[in-house]
């Protein structure tokens, strides 16, 4: 499903997280399996959904907070308590003419090869002292740690495009560059290139539906190109 708000109110409330404490030995267990080979990996906290109601042109987003190990352990065991999602931040950037820009993991990340937009799931860092969760700034800081782009480079849209394909629920703006998408790649990969320990390994142009990958791309992301290229 996709829903257009103006508005997007979050919260993080604290909570226990049952299935994670009953399955201690399993996380344990994925997680040294998931580090073996990319010890750089951090067992920070983060914010996970456990509610989300919409009111008119009001989107109304609960979360609670639990570390990056049993997340993890979550996805790689294919979601198996399904009344929680990962609800994150992300900027659709395109250029001047509409192309979209993508970014393409690291080999050194979590999910080395997939194609999708600058995000990640929020974090203590988007968490304020009352207890709002500061969805917009997390979609920019991304956006620029992922690219190199920084405040000026682009725009982004007030209005945000919810995209529900649960246990995913990608809370998206429009960010657009004043150059065309050829030309923003160009600076983006500038900026990977630059950087010791970039996080995308390159970018890719997405003109329309012929550029849609299932194989590198997760499902709410073809989800929204549908949308866009034959509804906008």
């Amino acid at each position: 499903m996709i829903h257009r708000v103006s508005r997007v109110e979050a919260r993080c409330v604290p909570m226990t997280w049952e299935w994670a404490e009953q399955n201690r030995e399993l996380i344990a267990a994925n997680w040294k399996r998931r580090t073996a080979d990319k010890p750089k990996m951090f067992n920070g906290r983060v914010l996970l959904l456990n509610n989300v109601e919409f009111e008119q042109d009001l989107l109304r987003n609960t979360y609670f907070e639990t570390d990056y190990a049993d997340f993890v352990a979550w996805i790689d065991n294919q979601y198996p308590d399904d009344t929680i999602a990962n609800g994150f931040a992300m900027g659709a950037l395109r250029g001047s003419d509409g192309a979209f820009i993508c970014g393409i993991m690291g080999a050194h990340t979590t999910n080395a090869g997939r194609i999708y937009f600058a995000a990640g799931t929020p974090d203590l860092s988007d968490l304020r002292p009352d207890g709002t969760v500061d969805l917009a700034t997390s979609l920019i800081r991304e956006l620029e740690e992922e690219t190199g782009l920084r405040e000026g480079d682009f725009h982004v849209d007030d209005e945000w495009i919810i995209v529900q394909r649960w246990p995913t629920i990608a809370l998206m703006r429009m960010v657009t560059m004043p150059v065309t998408a050829e030309e923003g790649a160009k600076i983006i990969r500038a900026n990977i290139a630059k950087d010791p320990e970039p996080e995308l390994q390159d970018v890719k142009i997405v003109r329309g539906l012929e550029d849609i990958d299932p194989k590198t791309m997760p499902l709410f992301l073809q989800t929204f190109f549908e949308w866009v290229f034959t509804h906008t």
